[in-house]
């Protein structure tokens, strides 16, 4: 890659991973952004996004591991019913830092919950880069 599609794929991973941590902030504005000026770009951002925001969704399951073991509440006994599937929704504004935390607070396999995780956040940023006229282009 030319150093011209480095600094806009780092902004974006930057973006993407402290959108998915326990700050406040959404990288869907800046994927957007950087899918119509460069639609070029589609393949690369769009693995750029996901990867970084799942990487910064695992730091909030390691953040949620490292909290001491306890009876777990009626919100985190519907995680564990549901399990790492419950990842899907990681994306989701307000509920997905929540549900990572959760999930390593309950111990849930690390392996599963990063699968389920990245599928969901990389099927968000599909369905934004689809919606999209200027990356279809």
């Amino acid at each position: 890659m030319l150093s011209g599609e480095l600094a806009p794929l780092a902004g974006l991973a930057a973006s993407a991973f402290l959108a998915a941590t326990l700050l406040p902030g959404g990288s869907e504005a800046v994927f957007a952004a950087l899918l119509t000026l460069r639609p070029e770009l589609t393949p690369a951002a769009l693995l750029v996004a996901t990867v970084a925001n799942t990487a910064g969704g695992m730091s909030t399951y390691a953040l949620g591991r490292l909290l001491p073991r306890k009876e777990p509440g009626a919100h985190a006994r519907t995680l564990q019913r549901w399990g790492s599937l419950a990842l899907l929704l990681s994306w989701v504004p307000l509920i997905g830092d929540a549900l990572c935390a959760a999930a390593g607070a309950l111990r849930l396999n690390a392996f599963a919950c990063l699968a389920w995780m990245a599928l969901g956040k990389g099927l968000r940023y599909a369905a934004i880069a689809w919606a999209l006229p200027s990356a279809g282009a």
